[in-house]
């Protein structure tokens, strides 16, 4: 009996995946890989180095996310054009929006970052959130930073300083 639903599940798991869809990638690379680095992975992505848009669990070392991406990437390097969800690794890059949670020993975001961001540098240009290092830095913070150095553009507090200080604060900067 119990058979017969996992079977009816997973044909129904199936049935909804698209054409251009895939329920599991492995790859050595983008372009050696059992799917196209176009196909979307809904599943689970084992990888050396992998790079697909994706909904699914990421795990390799250098983990490609593209397009519209969500899930948990785990690796020693992730990229992404857009993410939500979490990414574990050694660096983890962001070229225009996340959503969700990066720690790494870097962490870098080049567009909108909401969430959280934990690790030893954390850069954002557009901040949203807590930002939890040993350098935190911002252009346009919306949110706090818990560190040793906290630099937020932004930050009012600095309006009146003169050129020749920095815009930050040591272990607690904010801007709302």
């Amino acid at each position: 009996m119990k058979k017969s639903y996992l079977i009816t599940a997973i044909a129904v798991s199936a049935a909804n995946l698209r054409a251009e869809d895939s329920g599991f990638q492995a790859s050595l690379t983008p372009d050696v890989a059992i799917q196209a680095r176009t196909t979307q992975i809904d599943g689970l992505a084992v990888s050396v180095w992998g790079e697909n848009p994706q909904k699914a669990l990421a795990l390799g070392f250098v983990n490609g996310s593209t397009r519209e991406s969500k899930g948990f990437s785990l690796g020693l390097g992730n990229y992404a054009d857009s993410y939500s969800g979490v990414t574990w690794a050694l660096v983890n890059i962001t070229e225009q929006k996340f959503v969700g949670w990066q720690n790494g020993v870097i962490n870098y975001s080049q567009g909108t970052f909401t969430g959280f961001q934990s690790g030893c540098v954390n850069v954002a240009q557009e901040f949203h959130g807590l930002q939890l290092g040993f350098v935190n830095c911002s252009e346009n913070l919306r949110g706090v930073q818990i560190g040793f150095a906290d630099l937020a553009l932004n930050n009012p507090l600095f309006a009146e300083l003169p050129d020749k200080l920095a815009p930050g604060i040591v272990f607690l900067n904010w801007s709302f």
